[in-house]
């Protein structure tokens, strides 16, 4: 389902999906599509997966590992149902498993593609926040996906490794993708068999997974054009023919506690805040949002790109981010959605912008080829984009003093990965003043640039989870600043 007919961007509004009642103690199949590395074909073969189980006539419900905001969206037009991120390093392993519960109780499998290489999470001591680290949480199958050109034997070795590394891994079964042919899978299915090793699953001919259209922050943004209709159904043709989809679905035999938390019903007035949602502006945690929800919030959908205004009755504006730098020529145009932020903002309404939000809200975008289209101007500086990624990883906000998200001391983890830079400190501008110590990778910076008390612009995408009293902070500004 698409927020508006008109847009081929595809998004199931938090407030239309069914939420249903999970069963007590009923187990959820899972199978996890972990890879050794990035690039191996693990993306393409939960898509496969997925979009061939629910041809089946199965309800699938998927899950992406990690902070990714790309994946969701193709895992969520492979199976017909919104999809979410387990992270244990940004909610808690107590979230994850919880949030698998809830999301999995009226679905019959799940599956659940997995982050970089199999052991890769938010540490290199440790696999905390890793694809390994969800599936022991979930007690789910791992079906491990290997690049097998050019190897024969070799490719076992690799497989034990992984079988090896952590006593809790459970790889029930190998993908072997970029195969040279039936030969070349005897052969490995051979060298698994005499190690003791999880048998052979799949094997995927070079070719014969489409390729998937990709740009600098991994795959393009989900929607109709970019994974089609007939390219979802050639993934599970590509499935159906070189995988054992009946062994991978005796083997996903996970049964998970059910530890879904009933809905809490706000107890003050809802507070109406715009959601930012379109081609430009679409990467959003689906959980955060209904955390948003059950802190009171009417989450009420607009797209800058299209809409001439902002819809009637806002409270607060969240701004999300995305790709403004490639819609930025009708952002830009959209002069009449432009002048509705600003005065709505200069009205001492609360505005929360992330990432490409708080590109927005700058004085406008410099391509890398020069040219420059203006934006809103409310951060009075000017974003410029780079040829290479200026920020990628974990991070966490502890607030230095009163923010929408929360009183100074408190705190927030997210995810950073953006291209852009600011080309000027906005704290060297009158009225703005950093609200956040932003910790990453040891190393401590000022961020979360404040203007006044209404307006929060910051490159952190925060996943409100992991401090359900950021998203109630929130809720309650726009709440009062409502009734000012």
């Amino acid at each position: 389902m698409c927020a508006r007919q008109s847009c081929a961007f595809v998004y199931i509004p938090v407030s239309e999906k069914g939420r249903g009642v999970p069963s007590v103690n009923r187990p959820c199949p899972a199978i996890v599509a972990a890879g050794t590395a990035s690039g191996v074909g693990k993306t393409s073969m939960a898509l496969g997966l997925a979009a061939l189980l629910a041809r089946r006539g199965m309800k699938v419900q998927t899950f992406k590992v990690g902070p990714d905001f790309l994946d969701p969206g193709y895992l969520a037009l492979a199976s017909g149902r919104i999809s979410y991120n387990l992270d244990s390093w940004m909610c808690g392993a107590d979230y994850a498993k919880n949030l698998y519960a809830r999301k999995t109780a009226d679905a019959d499998i799940a599956v659940v593609e997995g982050v970089m290489g199999m052991y890769d999470g938010a540490e290199a001591a440790s696999s905390r926040g890793s694809t390994a680290d969800i599936a022991a949480l979930l007690g789910a199958p791992v079906l491990l996906a290997v690049n097998a050109r050019g190897a024969a034997r070799s490719l076992a070795a690799v497989v034990k490794g992984f079988c090896d590394f952590e006593p809790d891994a459970r790889i029930i079964g190998v993908a072997a993708n970029f195969c040279g042919g039936d030969r070349h899978a005897g052969i490995l299915r051979e060298a698994l068999a005499s190690a003791g090793l999880p048998p052979l699953l799949a094997a995927m001919p070079k070719g014969a997974l489409p390729e998937l259209f990709s740009r600098h922050l991994g795959l393009m943004s989900a929607d109709t054009r970019t994974l089609t209709a007939q390219t979802i159904q050639r993934l599970a043709d590509a499935v159906e023919a070189h995988a054992d989809i009946n062994a991978l679905i005796a083997a996903a035999s996970s049964t998970v506690p059910r530890k879904a938390e009933a809905a809490r019903a706000p107890s003050a007035p809802l507070a109406r805040i715009g959601v930012a949602m379109d081609e430009a502006f679409h990467f959003y945690y689906h959980d955060s949002l209904e955390t948003l929800e059950k802190a009171g919030a009417q989450l009420v959908y607009f797209s800058p790109v299209r809409d001439a205004g902002l819809p009637e009755g806002l409270d607060g504006l969240y701004l999300g981010g995305g790709y403004p730098e490639v819609h930025a020529q009708a952002l830009s145009r959209n002069t009449g959605m432009i002048r509705a932020v600003v005065e709505f903002a200069a009205a001492g309404h609360p505005v929360y912008a992330e990432c490409g939000g708080l590109i927005y809200l700058s004085r406008g975008v410099e391509m890398a080829d020069g040219a420059r289209h203006s934006f809103a101007g409310i951060l009075p500086v000017w974003a410029r984009m780079r040829n290479s990624y200026k920020s990628l990883g974990y991070a966490e906000a502890v607030f230095s003093r009163d923010t929408l998200l929360g009183k100074s001391g408190g705190s927030v983890k997210g995810h950073m990965f953006h291209y852009s830079e600011l080309i000027e400190d906005p704290l060297g501008c009158e009225g703005w003043q950093a609200s956040y110590t932003v910790r990453r990778k040891g190393v401590d910076a000022p961020e979360g640039f404040l203007g006044g008390r209404n307006v929060l612009a910051t490159y952190l995408h925060a996943h409100l989870v992991s401090h359900p009293a950021a998203a109630e902070s929130f809720v309650n500004r726009c709440r009062a600043a409502a009734h000012v």
